[in-house]
């Protein structure tokens, strides 16, 4: 697998949606829901997108898990990323989250699976630090760079530093913390919506860290190593073109696929040359979700990566091809994935 885009993801197909109330003040993406929609109706839309993302991920060739949640007290539960990421190594990392009403999102049975079906070594919990007012909420806050080992991080009561460098040390990541805030002067709520990191290539909307040295600071450590960078507009972020994720998929022939996965909403935002850009490395994946995408998420936040080595023997669900081996199983695009895996 490549030590960026995992082949495997983790998905809740939440049987209660809304926008939650409780992080409306801070995110500047959150939408009410349109007048007269009922609560009913608006859940079953939800639930129906979530399946939309999740069917469109199996037929790419990418491994889905799905938890149903029942709980009617988790509004964002379809947001399993801001509280679990996964790391090479066996490493599992569980975080702390700002809105009292979310933390009890985490989940054992999803820890159990990670145990049960992957090569689980660790787990770091940092969940005990919320009563001190200290939140780092998982890869909504952070946008990790797994080849190059950096923690892109938006500065916010969401993303404290002193818990970044905790984390950065714990999983051997280098810290690069920024400001980012629109054009109103707002902060960020969450680095994954102004940036994605992929393999080959990177969107981010540099305009909105106002800091000029830190910006080209940022754009210089994303293209280090040959990194295309997408440069997106202020407007397109608000279209979620940031919300973005590179996954890794098969072909019904059992060739590896490398996918960058978003919104529709996010794909009609882009200009063609971006397009074209992203296209050079990985193929669009987009599926229509305006209903989860008003509480100021899009795909990404959907999605919580799987970069674990699966346990073998143990049966999986079934994922087209998933088990055919490339021609040359370490090497994508002449580069050495085994050494790449080796170092994440």
């Amino acid at each position: 697998m490549s030590a960026q885009a995992p082949s495997a993801v983790i998905l809740i197909r939440a049987e209660r949606f809304i926008p939650n109330p409780a992080t409306a003040a801070d995110n500047a993406f959150q939408r009410d829901v349109p007048t007269g929609q009922s609560e009913e109706a608006t859940s079953a839309n939800a639930v129906a997108e979530m399946d939309a993302v999740a069917q469109a991920l199996r037929d790419a060739g990418v491994r889905v898990h799905v938890f149903d949640d029942e709980d009617h007290t988790r509004p964002d539960s379809v947001f399993p990323n801001n509280w679990i990421s996964t790391h090479a190594g066996g490493m599992v990392a569980v975080y702390p989250m700002y809105a009292s009403n979310r933390r009890h999102e985490r989940r054992s049975d999803v820890l159990e699976m990670l145990k049960s079906q992957y090569r689980v070594q660790t787990i770091v919990d940092y969940s005990g630090l919320e009563p001190d007012g200290i939140f780092l909420e998982g890869t909504g806050a952070m946008v990790l760079d797994h080849v190059s080992r950096v923690a892109y991080t938006a500065v916010s009561h969401r993303a404290d530093t002193h818990v970044l460098e905790r984390f950065c040390a714990d999983f051997n990541y280098e810290p690069m913390a920024f400001e980012a805030v629109d054009s109103a002067g707002v902060p960020v709520y969450h680095t994954n919506v102004l940036a994605c990191v992929g393999t080959d290539v990177a969107l981010i909307a540099l305009e909105m860290i106002p800091d000029e040295v830190r910006r080209e600071q940022v754009r210089e450590r994303l293209t280090v190593n040959g990194r295309t960078v997408v440069e997106l507009t202020e407007q397109q972020v608000r279209e979620f073109a940031g919300n973005a994720v590179e996954l890794c998929g098969r072909t019904p022939e059992g060739r590896r696929r490398y996918l960058m996965a978003m919104s529709a909403r996010a794909r009609r935002s882009l200009r063609p040359e971006q397009v074209a850009a992203i296209e050079e490395s990985c193929e669009i994946i987009s599926v229509d979700i305006p209903t989860i995408e008003l509480a100021g998420g899009s795909v990404r936040c959907m999605i919580a990566g799987v970069h674990l080595d699966r346990r073998r023997g143990v049966e999986l669900e079934p994922t087209p091809a998933v088990e055919a081996i490339d021609e040359d199983p370490h090497t994508r695009d002449g580069q050495d994935l085994a050494m790449a895996e080796a170092t994440d």
